[in-house]
């Protein structure tokens, strides 16, 4: 057996349900989640050869997993935005319930697809805001603002969240605080 081919193992025997877990909070759908995993698993072992350290190669399914989810939800805005254009029926929506347990995935729901990431990323990861705007490919500020947006939302729907201390730290380009 190849070396990838060991991590690869290791990997879906200890580490699956963590990343399915990562997933979900991202997409707050179970089939989704399974699906972002296993997308992932085969675009960070389909060549082999980079993925034979176990901790890179986990790091590598977890970026996966965000980028795939981030391009997912960019390709359904735009298909949102033509779709009438080609099916002329009016969309019919399900009803919501009337009384509906509020929880952390439907409150996330509610979060735009670059907030969700950065809350997913900063609470659940435990990354510090200048990792998460390095994993995300933005500067810290942003991240900061997505947090501070994000967290009014939630808060809206869950009563107050308590910031991290970096997410309210602001650096000027100098460095002083």
């Amino acid at each position: 057996m190849a070396r990838w081919e060991t991590v690869l193992d290791e990997i879906v025997r200890t580490r699956r349900r963590a990343l399915v877990g990562y997933a979900y909070l991202l997409t707050g759908n179970a089939t989704e989640a399974e699906d972002l995993v296993q997308d992932a698993l085969f675009r960070t072992f389909r060549r082999g050869r980079s993925a034979t350290d176990f901790q890179l190669a986990e790091s590598y399914v977890r970026r996966s997993i965000l980028t795939a989810y981030l391009d997912d939800t960019r390709r359904r805005k735009r298909w949102d935005g033509v779709r009438h254009l080609l099916d002329p029926r009016p969309e019919v929506h399900e009803p919501t319930p009337t009384e509906v347990r509020l929880d952390i995935v439907e409150a996330l729901g509610a979060l735009s697809p670059r907030e969700r990431a950065c809350v997913v990323l900063r609470y659940f990861s435990d990354l510090p805001v200048r990792d998460v705007a390095a994993q995300l490919g933005i500067g810290e500020g942003t991240v900061k603002r997505y947090l501070s947006d994000a967290n009014t939302k939630l808060a809206a729907r869950l009563g107050p969240v308590r910031a991290a201390d970096d997410d309210l730290t602001v650096t000027n380009q100098r460095g002083a605080r």
